[in-house]
């Protein structure tokens, strides 16, 4: 029952800043289309590099969707550097994990963490660049040549109502992000709340809140294939437990961007020297980062500030409601495919 109340606890407490979260990056998916982002990393240098990390940061991209999205930005055209600043950039941070950071870890993880990620991403990029020059000039796709691009369905595109683009926003944010990151934000919140009842603090404090901790929080993140909204509440567990912030930041940095599937697609893709800069990049500075941020929090006196694990406290009714409605939303994407399942059996009967 302490395990159930403690979850429940942590999806009542997130549950209102994931759905604006999911809201926002339906927007943002609406606003930014992909060719827009192709042509701005299509030149490359040190220019496309800083671009390839602000339009990759609040993109509502988690670790698997980023992957088909920078081949697509290779392929038009970006190099070496700004691919790889957009694949550090994407997976770390986000419009949801951004406001769940907020949420659930206060201010100035909300602050810290998106800071922390394009710092990351410039730094890999700049190194990719700069170690594994480009072989040859990636040609450019064409939007005329793509199927799902023709000139025939841009004008259907913009000439679609407010209304219309409101829709569409809401079916992605509520659609097609939960079915993305739903699996891993349930591994998310059951790990956390397994980490916070069952973990003791001197499991962690052995490490201390220095280098080998942040050293320790890279092993465990380094393989993970987790998002970083899921990455927030695991965030939160390990400093119940009694990490420093410094070291929580490098697992919400490592974690996301440096799971096997990506690395697998940079050597394959970008080359193995690119991988080893790229893998470099984003270790050393989200160690620099968290050592940076452990120094803030002594020399300003900063208190942590985790919601989640506050204990006796009678939440809103509203808050209630936003914590079913998330959880029904979740539940779909498992329920979803069981109902289709059985709605196509009679018609197969008919057909057969």
């Amino acid at each position: 029952m302490n395990l159930l109340t403690i979850f429940w606890n942590l999806v009542i407490e997130s549950a209102p800043w994931l759905l604006i979260g999911y809201l926002l990056a339906g927007i943002i998916k609406q606003v930014i289309p992909s060719e827009w982002v192709h042509k701005q990393l299509a030149k490359p240098g040190f220019v496309s590099i800083v671009k390839g990390a602000f339009i990759g940061a609040p993109l509502p991209l988690c670790s698997c969707g980023v992957i088909p999205t920078a081949l697509a930005v290779r392929k038009a055209g970006a190099s070496k550097g700004a691919t790889s600043s957009f694949l550090v950039a994407t997976p770390e941070t986000g419009v949801d994990s951004i406001s769940f950071s907020y949420a659930v870890l206060g201010p100035v993880f909300a602050i810290a963490r998106p800071v922390a990620a394009l710092t990351s991403a410039i730094i890999a990029g700049v190194l990719v660049n700069s170690f594994d020059k480009e072989d040859a000039v990636v040609e450019p796709v064409k939007a005329a040549s793509s199927c799902c691009h023709s000139k025939q369905q841009e004008p259907a595109e913009d000439e679609r109502s407010l209304g219309e683009k409101l829709i569409s926003a809401v079916q992605y944010g509520y659609g097609r992000m939960i079915s993305d990151t739903a699996k891993w934000l349930l591994i998310g919140l059951v790990a956390a709340t397994i980490i916070t009842a069952v973990v003791p603090q001197s499991f962690f404090l052995q490490w201390g809140d220095g280098l080998a901790a942040m050293i320790v929080m890279v092993i465990v993140g380094l393989p993970m294939y987790i998002c970083a909204t899921a990455s927030t509440p695991v965030a939160a567990g390990l400093l119940f437990a009694g990490i420093s912030p410094g070291a929580a930041l490098v697992f919400m940095l490592t974690g996301p961007a440096t799971n096997i599937a990506t690395m697998g697609v940079i050597k394959e893709q970008l080359g193995t020297r690119s991988l080893i800069a790229y893998m470099v990049g984003v270790i050393v500075t989200a160690i620099a980062c968290g050592l940076i941020l452990n120094q803030f929090y002594a020399a300003y006196g900063w208190q942590l500030q985790i919601s989640m694990m506050e204990h006796g406290e009678s939440y809103p009714l509203w808050r209630q409601l936003a914590a079913v409605l998330l959880a029904a939303l979740l539940a779909r994407v498992w329920l979803q495919p069981l109902f289709a399942g059985k709605a196509s059996k009679p018609e197969m009967v008919e057909a057969t």
